[in-house]
């Protein structure tokens, strides 16, 4: 299924002029720890499936949807017999903060059963079937019917994390709009200036909160702090970074916003359970 895989980092072929690729997988082999820049979304279609993403492990079972965030080291176990859907695609035509923040919250993977997620898991598990389907036809759009398919996935996803923060938020109804537009913005500034150096009290004034009202409320709406999440972003533009031999681990760090190399290798450790010269290595 790994078609080009220099050291961990995979290259996925697309194989046409959309993001998209399917494996209707049965192989009986085991995928050792990669990453890649597309979403992964794997749903067994018959017998079970194991994965573990960076140190947290996943056991799916038949219908179950695990989704994989971009840039997450993941690695893949098969059982001795099985089938099933490993679909992946790229956001990066499309520039959203919502899935942005998705990406966050849901990091480094969500697995979606009906017992955890009973009003979305038929959905997203048609919607997977969907796909196969127009994979499967190869008609004219099939290509942009997946892509459809695959972004209402992650908005189903996405809605039912707003629904989980906003049930969280301890304002009134009439404000909560207001709170979750003002965290969009937040959170596509940070996005846009996560290079920079940016301090909880500099972007709770851009929100108009005082640093322990915004630092509650980040929480609350993102599901992670502020800097859990602005490290986040730091720590998936580095390791894009480390894939080039001619910028050294202390370029890496301050090009990716950190202004300490010590915070960038603690940070860089507990994201991949490897040091970013290790994973360079790895990538090597």
């Amino acid at each position: 299924m790994i078609e080009n895989l220099n050291g961990i980092h995979e290259t996925v072929n697309y194989g046409t002029d959309m993001e998209i690729q399917l494996y209707n997988n049965n192989e009986a082999e085991d995928y050792p720890p990669h990453w890649h820049i597309p979403f992964e979304l794997i749903m067994p279609i018959s017998n079970s499936y194991r994965a573990k993403c960076v140190s947290k492990e996943f056991f799916l079972r038949e219908s179950d949807i695990l989704i994989i965030c971009p840039g997450v080291i993941h690695e893949l176990f098969a059982p001795a017999s099985g089938e099933r859907m490993i679909f992946q695609s790229s956001l990066s035509s499309i520039a959203l903060s919502e899935l942005d923040v998705l990406s966050s919250i849901i990091s480094p993977a969500i697995l979606i059963t009906p017992e955890k997620y009973p009003q979305i898991h038929e959905e997203i598990r048609q919607l997977m079937l969907q796909i196969k389907k127009e994979f499967a036809q190869a008609l004219p759009y099939s290509g942009t019917l997946v892509y459809s398919h695959f972004l209402k996935i992650l908005a189903e996803v996405g809605r039912s994390q707003a629904e989980i923060i906003q049930q969280n938020f301890d304002a009134k109804n009439s404000t909560q709009k207001e709170y979750m537009e003002k965290f969009l913005f937040v959170t596509n500034y940070i996005n846009e200036h996560f290079t920079e150096d940016l301090n909880l009290e500099q972007v709770a004034s851009l929100a108009g909160f005082s640093k322990y009202h915004f630092t509650r409320l980040f929480r609350q709406y993102a599901g992670t702090t502020f800097y859990k999440y602005l490290n986040h972003k730091r720590i998936a533009h580095a390791k894009n970074l480390l894939l080039d031999p001619d910028l050294s681990v202390t370029d890496v760090a301050f090009q990716s916003g950190f202004t300490s190399i010590s915070a960038f290798l603690r940070m860089f450790r507990l994201a991949n359970n490897c040091t970013p010269t290790e994973f360079r290595k790895m990538y090597d």
